[in-house]
């Protein structure tokens, strides 16, 4: 029996759980707080500073264990030419986006923080998480499509 396979899908599966979670949770969560000035500046850097690596790490898990499978599993005109294979570049291109807002909302955060600022920088970086939420609800319902036999 093939053991990596089944490992990376649950590494892969694991932290894609874990990653959109943690979006979901500081933007719908700890922003609105923050917005309010109801939230202490070191707890929201300790927060944002989670979130950061969170998504670093998770990156390169993505694409040890996407890579992986997307090299086992597809070829150019499988990921080109069906259904199955648009789901799954979907699926890479909501990622990049996920974490490029993510990297910017918690890069305005941290930089207004670390001004002593608390509700101006979380005002800047709530389109960034909000974006990032909304595309990480998107990129777990394109998960559940892929993820459904002889859907796509």
């Amino acid at each position: 029996m093939n053991l990596v396979n089944p490992i990376l899908w649950s590494v892969h599966v694991g932290f894609a759980v874990l990653w959109t979670g943690s979006v979901l949770f500081v933007a719908l969560a700890v922003l609105p707080p923050a917005l309010r000035g109801d939230v202490g500046g070191d707890a929201l850097g300790s927060i944002v500073g989670r979130l950061r690596w969170v998504t670093r790490i998770a990156a390169l898990a993505f694409l040890a264990s996407g890579g992986h499978m997307a090299g086992t599993l597809y070829t150019f005109e499988s990921l080109a030419g069906t259904g199955r294979g648009h789901l799954v570049l979907t699926m890479i291109a909501l990622w990049f986006l996920i974490t490029g807002l993510v990297e910017v909302g918690s890069g305005k955060l941290a930089d207004g923080l670390d001004a002593g600022k608390l509700r101006e920088p979380a005002r800047d970086a709530k389109p960034f998480l909000y974006g990032a939420a909304g595309l990480s609800v998107a990129l777990v319902v394109t998960a559940g499509l892929l993820a459904t036999p002889g859907l796509a």
